[in-house]
């Protein structure tokens, strides 16, 4: 599918678009939400009131027409030409935080750092691991996000979730089906929320833990500057010495690799980096020559961590 060029004449999408009580926007630019600060626009843009809204917008929307869920794009990169169709964006109808007991339930654009602040200020221990993670917890259900030994699937209870049909959905632990990275529930649903358990803890050891992972970050990762996050997963198959995807990397001779503005982190390896004027296609076109030389010189296949949304720019026409 194309998305109709700037300035053009004609019906544009947004005037297919049910009613709403949340915001429609056509042609919005995404470039300065993402992390890397690259991308073309939407061609629609949704933000729900609630799950309600949402529901009743997804039963309405035409079926052909495509449907983007985005979070904070901290593990994201839109390509250059933008997203065609719908693309939707939870605001603040779904950042809701509220602990009971060793229990806390989250609403989907809640940040993961939020959610770990209000477990540790509730004496809820076991959550840390969510304030190494630059997202949100829609973003952690859909890859069983995970950092420094714990992942989602460790302390999930459920979890809600809107379908493109507009259907409401409820996901036990079993039902989302976790593995490495990733969770089987159906990739057309919309995370809305979330019950997480962690078990009771000392609010003082819980914030020293967290400041152990903040330290670590800030050593080990370019986290001031314009990244998507891990870019591969770690190779959990055809990977007879167990290497790590930074690894494998380093020993390819990608440390500082660069194509134009993107380049391989010389701090973290398994990170890119927009040092200034990079493109999507540039960054995307680094991380498949990454995946080239490790291939190469290792037999590794790496699979991108990162999600590759829209369209190249030459197919927005």
């Amino acid at each position: 599918m194309t998305m109709a060029a700037s300035g053009t004449t004609g019906p544009h999408l947004i005037d297919r678009m049910p009613a709403c009580r949340g915001r429609l926007s056509a042609d919005a630019p995404l470039a300065p939400v993402t992390w890397f600060r690259v991308g073309g626009p939407a061609e629609v843009m949704f933000r729900p009131a609630d799950a309600d809204d949402l529901a009743e917008f997804l039963a309405q929307l035409p079926a052909e027409v495509p449907v983007t869920v985005i979070g904070v794009a901290s593990n994201l990169l839109v390509r250059d030409g933008g997203i065609p169709g719908v693309t939707i964006r939870l605001g603040r109808g779904f950042t809701g935080i509220a602990a009971e007991g060793d229990t806390v339930t989250v609403g989907a654009a809640a940040l993961d750092l939020n959610v770990a602040t209000v477990a540790r200020d509730a004496g809820i221990a076991g959550l840390e691991f969510l304030s190494g993670i630059p997202g949100t917890i829609g973003g952690a259900l859909r890859m069983n996000g995970g950092a420094y030994g714990r992942e989602t699937a460790d302390v999930l209870v459920s979890a809600q979730a809107v379908g493109r049909d507009g259907r409401r959905l409820a996901f036990d632990h079993a039902g989302m089906g976790f593995t490495y990275r990733h969770a089987a529930a159906p990739a057309d649903c919309i995370f809305t929320g979330a019950t997480l358990r962690g078990e009771p803890g000392n609010p003082l050891e819980i914030a020293r833990r967290m400041a152990e992972i903040s330290s670590k970050r800030a050593d080990s990762q370019p986290i001031r500057s314009r990244t998507g996050g891990s870019t591969f997963k770690n190779p959990t198959i055809n990977n007879p010495g167990g290497h790590k995807a930074w690894e494998l990397i380093d020993e390819a001779g990608c440390r500082g690799l660069s194509i134009g503005d993107a380049q391989v982190s010389e701090k973290h390896c398994n990170f890119l980096i927009n040092q200034g004027t990079a493109s999507a296609a540039d960054l995307e076109a680094l991380g498949e020559e990454v995946r080239r030389r490790v291939f190469e010189t290792s037999g590794v296949t790496l699979e991108w961590e990162i999600k590759r949304v829209g369209i190249p720019a030459g197919d927005a026409q």
